[in-house]
């Protein structure tokens, strides 16, 4: 699938700096942005014209800050000399990187960067600010999903950061390709029958981060970020009337390891296409070491600096790459848990 985009509408970045592409500085990112999403953009974009590493650093600064506090998407480029730098533009929030084709150094890495973090996660643009977006597999069509009757499939609504189940709805083809290509959830409305973007009314928008299908492909799952209420009523979920519980119990940082254990072995039962878990997989187990060695003494660097934002993007890549690893040896991560609890 390629989606096009236009970055006519960007904001330019110099060290801690935030500049229109018509040279005005700007002090507020995140009202441009919405200024811009006014307008039914989809995706922001910010080039980074610094010239120095210290620049570059303040221009990561400044992206972090922006996706930290504002769910609107944005993607970023500008300053691409090594593999690091892609990183540090994707651990600061960036939905994707861009890399401009007519410059050698940037198209040098980007063959390296689509093996690494796949081919959804980078971006090409030319001279005029044109965009092309290279999603790493083709999605599947509507005409594979199982309809009901009425030709409408089930959409669970999930908060991506809690796991809360937000609500339910439901999406024909169009809403379906409109949610795909806009990365904002839309359904259809029965009562309506028409067509309905979350949020276009309320400001309440849904930007999707995930959709999965279930094992039967007739129930769709998306995993979102949800801005303000998703509930009509006010409530932040639709799902607020009790009926029957047990006990509450309390989300476990552990589950995060356990799903990422998950996606893991699948990948090495069902490998994919353009997956770098799966050329890791590929390359054995010299090269996996090799990575999780590279991965160590990145955070151990990153430990000398006094960001603490580069400690815990450099710890969380030593983290993967050794479930990597602990996959590939075929221990599993309960056994690891339950060794800790021994201590």
């Amino acid at each position: 699938m390629i989606r096009e985009y236009s970055c006519q509408k960007a904001l330019v970045l110099k060290g801690d700096k935030v500049f229109r592409l018509t040279g005005e500085l700007v002090s507020d990112a995140a009202a441009y942005f919405a200024e811009i999403e006014g307008d039914g953009a989809s995706l922001g974009f910010f080039f980074d014209r610094s010239q120095t590493d210290e620049e570059h650093e303040q221009a990561i600064g400044q992206i972090r800050l922006y996706t930290s506090r504002n769910p609107f998407p944005v993607m970023a480029g500008g300053f691409i000399r090594r593999l690091e730098d892609v990183k540090k533009y994707l651990y600061a929030g960036a939905a994707a990187v861009m890399f401009q084709k007519d410059d050698a150094g940037q198209m040098a890495v980007y063959e390296e960067a689509q093996a690494r973090f796949g081919k959804g996660r980078t971006a090409l643009y030319d001279a005029a600010k044109q965009l092309v977006l290279e999603e790493g597999e083709d999605y599947p069509l509507f005409s594979a999903l199982k309809k009901g009757a009425d030709g409408l499939v089930p959409c669970i609504v999930q908060d991506v950061h809690s796991g809360q189940v937000l609500m339910m709805a439901y999406m024909n083809e169009e809403a379906y390709e409109r949610t795909l290509v806009t990365g904002r959830m839309t359904y259809f409305s029965r009562s309506r029958q028409s067509l309905w973007v979350k949020g276009e009314t309320s400001g309440h928008f849904q930007y999707m981060r995930s959709l999965h299908a279930d094992c039967d492909w007739d129930t769709l799952l998306a995993r979102v970020v949800q801005v303000g209420a998703a509930c009509h009523t006010g409530s932040y979920s639709c799902f607020f009337r009790p009926v029957w519980q047990r006990e509450a119990t309390e989300h476990s940082s552990r589950s995060v390891f356990e799903e990422l254990e998950q996606v893991i072995a699948d990948r090495k039962a069902h490998p994919k296409e353009g997956s770098y878990t799966n050329y890791l997989f590929d390359k054995g187990i010299d090269k996996i070491l090799k990575k999780v060695g590279e991965e160590t003494a990145e955070l151990i660097i990153a430990a000398k600096n006094p960001d603490p934002e580069e400690v815990k993007y450099e710890a969380a890549d030593l983290l993967y790459h050794m479930m990597v690893l602990l996959a590939e040896k075929e221990i599993p991560w309960k056994e690891i848990t339950e060794e800790l609890e021994k201590r």
